[in-house]
């Protein structure tokens, strides 16, 4: 039987029609614009009025922006948070992780947790990280063993931008495509690994996918684009240095927002952007031996200038657990589904991105118990309270414990005839944390004292 051609268009215009509809009620795309050592409020929809960061200013506009999201001191405790949804204490991650795939055997997190990447590619996701990895370098752990498809990038902590490799101490080269090494001397790693997510969304546009860009920047060494160079060199250091690198950031960030636009995308793709801990203030970094693995010569420099960053009336850096060292930036946009435009007070954590993917994508939330809660309710509700009470932080010999606008930071002795040390803070003084009420509110100190160590006995609880 043959069909009039109207009635073929009829038919054809209808299953396009169902096709669409489909595709628009489907599971949403996951974007995750992870940056490195970006000051809590470096951008400028966070009141940085000399910064020029359009894009994640664009973000903002677009969805939900957080004034008190915290992360973690540093890279990897941060990392393991973001990727497990629970406090990196549980996954093993409490000390600094195995850098080189091809040296000594280091800490790595532990291959028993489920990733935000295991969860979502088990409900049908495509799954790629570009950028850094910093959980574990050895060849039998890495993103590939926890869920990503694809991997490219560094497996530890930074790298010279043009010659792959990590200056600490004696240096070894860090770029890999999975676990095989890749040589790209002179190719700037930023534009890499962006070039290699906008290929991934491209791929997987008709597919639900899952897309963690790491960025290695703004930590340094902080090789900006020329043109950002340019458009600061009139600030004084550090903050020239640093203002450049932070929107040679937000640079690629745009690229990857322009392809969901062009793949038309944008409206049901989850779009989270926030920093790993807050900006560096190291200024100690340069070559200290002669035949470096990079080819620099000793005495060649390579760190941040002592900071640059913004942190507003907050006080610490990187590495601390001062505010200016936890609290970070952190927003999330999702045009179908999410309100525009909107700001929220409460307290929320870098753990808190996983169960709520896992409620927006509609994914079953693993049998693990998550240290994060969903972020919905406090976005649906300006007055809503804040999951989070209490919020705990430990890296090495240092912990700290928040409740309300008490901060109680312990530095427990290396050896076991010492003492910890303790300092009080307040978050409400009109300067906040300078002064130490360590000897003058001693019930203070002891109830998150108590706190804290009730807090560490759940941590090792089976």
């Amino acid at each position: 039987m043959k069909l009039h051609p109207i009635l073929l268009f009829v038919i054809f215009a209808c299953a396009l029609t169902s096709l669409q509809a489909e595709k628009a009620s489907g599971k949403p795309n996951v974007v995750i614009l992870y940056t490195d050592d970006q000051g809590t409020l470096d951008a400028a929809c966070y009141g940085s009025t000399d910064l020029h960061t359009p894009n994640i200013d664009r973000i903002a506009a677009d969805g939900v922006r957080f004034t008190q999201a915290y992360a973690h001191t540093v890279c990897c405790p941060s990392r393991a948070a973001l990727l497990t949804g629970r406090h990196p204490q549980r996954s093993g991650i409490n000390s600094w992780t195995q850098g080189n795939m091809n040296g000594a055997d280091g800490v790595n997190m532990a291959l028993d947790e489920v990733t935000i990447a295991e969860a979502l590619k088990a409900a049908g996701y495509r799954t790629g990280l570009f950028g850094k990895w910093h959980v574990g370098s050895h060849r039998n752990s890495g993103p590939m063993k926890q869920g990503f498809d694809e991997f490219f990038g560094i497996r530890n902590g930074f790298i010279d931008n043009f010659n792959h490799y990590f200056l600490h101490g004696k240096g070894y080269h860090d770029l890999y495509e999975g676990t095989t090494e890749v040589f790209k001397e002179g190719e700037f790693f930023p534009e890499m690994i962006t070039d290699r997510s906008l290929k991934f969304i491209e791929d997987n546009r008709d597919t639900p996918f899952l897309l963690y860009l790491g960025f290695n920047i703004p930590h340094y060494p902080e090789q900006a684009l020329e043109e950002h160079v340019e458009l600061y060199k009139d600030l004084p250091m550090p903050r020239r240095s640093y203002a450049a690198i932070t929107t040679t950031t937000d640079h690629y960030i745009g690229l990857v927002l322009k392809k969901l636009d062009d793949l038309k995308l944008t409206e049901n793709t989850i779009v989270i952007f926030q920093s790993d801990n807050g900006h560096s203030a190291e200024n100690k970094a340069a070559i200290d031996i002669d035949n470096h693995a990079s080819s620099y010569p000793k005495g060649h420099y390579y760190s941040a200038h002592g900071g640059g960053g913004n942190t507003g009336k907050w006080i610490g850096a990187k590495g601390t657990f001062l505010e200016g060292g936890v609290r970070v930036p952190a927003i999330v946009s999702w045009p179908a589904k999410l309100p525009k435009g909107e700001v929220r007070d409460q307290a929320v954590t870098i753990m808190d991105w996983y169960p709520s993917l896992l409620e927006w994508c509609g994914v079953e939330s693993p049998a693990a118990k998550l240290d994060g809660r969903s972020l919905q309710p406090i976005i649906d509700s300006i007055d809503a309270e804040s999951a989070h009470p209490v919020i705990h932080f430990q890296w090495q010999n240092q912990w700290a414990v928040r409740e309300g606008d008490w901060k109680l930071i312990g530095m427990n002795p290396r050896k076991p005839d010492g003492k910890t040390r303790y300092s009080l803070h307040s978050l409400s003084d009109e300067k906040p944390e300078v002064k130490n009420y360590a000897q003058e509110k001693t019930e203070v100190l002891a109830r998150l004292k108590g706190l804290h160590e009730t807090w560490e006995k759940d941590l090792t609880t089976p």
